[in-house]
């Protein structure tokens, strides 16, 4: 067997109740969690140790919602001012995804995934889009997530945008995913059915995916609601919302994400709630999209699951937990509300969220997957399993993480990751890169 044993650490195992445990030890043995222990027994001297003494040790962070593939616009020139949400999707966003080869979808991926690593984040749950790579794209993202030893679930976005012959292609590369995802049965990988939105998705192409997904007993993945375009398109063209749009397909239900969910009204909430559909907010694209505040204490009131994700503007789960609070207040025009509701996003509800598709993934437990970190903090005043969200706000979430692990394996070990070599990667993701960007200032502005 193999036995790691990290000893001398500060154990917060997320569990329900939750508990913080100083002074104590994990034992691993072939993945999974075997013991959490008070000391460091001479038993079990001839496991691997990593000494976590000044460390907190909790299990590794859940990324709700995430493009990989947004990691080569990263600087990128020649994109043209947007004044509104639509024009940031077709002057970047649509423009950059066309132009994506599979090499490109793959050192995406493995660059996010270095980036996931070294902050901790050990298991993403992804939305892929190539519409000029599309037919084996998901195999290449599959391919870096298995190099980096990291936990994964895909899709690829279905969208009507780029014509019927991509949408078909979009739909043939979720089935094929998802069918494969389905015989190999690894607990590292698995996948979703992806479609992009209810304003670039017509009838019959929404009807083909819900139908096919049904036969698979796959969920789905898609951005809901997320610019007021998405409500207005909905109500002008199919004369009726976005959520009860998906509920009257077929799309909605317990195994189903929908990402961003800004713009809805109290009845699409209570939809979401009766169907199990989880959201994930995502408080930073927001922002930065200018297209409003997710009303979050409302989501929750009403029994919305509702996780955290990044929608790829970072891969540091603890800064969008901030990002997630200071909104919330700030939309509320009040300092003192949504810390619970914050901070249950990314410390519960992701954990529960990432369990429709994993099997035992996010907490320090006996039988557990062993997805753990470990980062440099000695709290500077008593930590408890009552107050050690504020900790993670205020204290955690500017430490960093020392050491990550995903099933068993140590990916980064004294902030040094072990699983690839990050400068020879970088060198190539950069040539790749160059060429995407040339070809992207020779298109010149996209079409509206």
């Amino acid at each position: 067997m193999k036995r790691l044993l990290i000893k001398n650490g500060t154990i917060v195992t997320l569990e329900h109740p939750n508990r913080v445990l100083a002074g104590h030890a994990v034992l691993i043995e072939d993945g999974i969690i075997k013991r959490i222990l008070p000391r460091d027994p001479a038993r079990h001297a001839t496991a691997q140790t990593i000494d976590a003494g000044g460390q907190v040790v909790m299990p590794g962070f859940i990324n709700g919602h995430m493009h990989f593939y947004s990691t080569f616009a990263r600087g990128l020139p020649g994109v043209a001012p947007a004044g509104d949400f639509p024009e940031k999707l077709r002057n970047l966003w649509w423009r950059l995804d066309r132009l994506l080869s599979p090499e490109q979808c793959y050192y995406s991926a493995l660059i996010a995934g270095l980036e996931a690593i070294r902050h901790g984040t050990t298991t993403i749950i992804d939305h892929h889009s190539s519409p000029g790579a599309v037919g084996g794209s998901l195999d290449r993202i599959a391919k870096a997530v298995r190099e980096l030893g990291l936990r994964a679930c895909l899709c690829y976005e279905v969208s009507d945008r780029n014509g019927r012959a991509a949408a078909r292609e979009g739909i043939e590369e979720n089935l094929r995913f998802v069918e494969e995802c389905r015989q190999t049965n690894d607990n590292r990988l698995t996948a979703l059915f992806g479609l992009h939105a209810s304003f670039t998705l017509e009838e019959g192409t929404l009807r083909r995916c819900a139908r096919y997904a049904e036969r698979r007993e796959a969920g789905f993945h898609i951005h809901c609601a997320e610019g007021k375009v998405d409500q207005a398109a909905s109500l002008q063209r199919f004369g009726k919302r976005v959520v009860p749009r998906l509920a009257e397909h077929g799309i909605l239900g317990a195994q189903t994400i929908c990402a961003h969910a800004v713009h809805l009204q109290d009845r699409e909430w209570d939809l979401l709630a009766k169907t199990g559909t989880a959201v994930v907010h995502n408080p930073q694209s927001n922002s930065n999209n200018g297209v409003g505040v997710m009303d979050l204490l409302k989501a929750t009131s009403r029994g919305v699951l509702v996780g955290l994700g990044t929608d790829a503007m970072t891969l540091n789960m603890m800064e969008e937990l901030r990002a997630a609070i200071w909104t919330q207040r700030l939309f509320r025009k009040n300092p003192g509300v949504a810390f619970d509701e914050a901070t249950g996003l990314l410390l519960k509800n992701n954990r529960v969220i990432c369990n429709r598709y994993f099997q035992r993934v996010g907490q320090i437990k006996e039988g557990w997957q062993a997805d753990l970190i470990c980062i440099d903090y000695l709290p500077p005043t008593p930590m408890n399993k009552d107050n050690f969200p504020a900790h993670m706000v205020s204290g955690l979430s500017q430490a960093p993480v020392n050491t990550t692990i995903v099933g068993g394996k140590v990916l980064m070990k004294n902030r040094k990751v072990l699983a690839l070599d990050e400068e020879e990667i970088s060198r190539k993701a950069q040539r790749s890169c160059r060429e995407l960007w040339g070809r992207f200032r020779s298109r010149g502005r996209a079409n509206p």
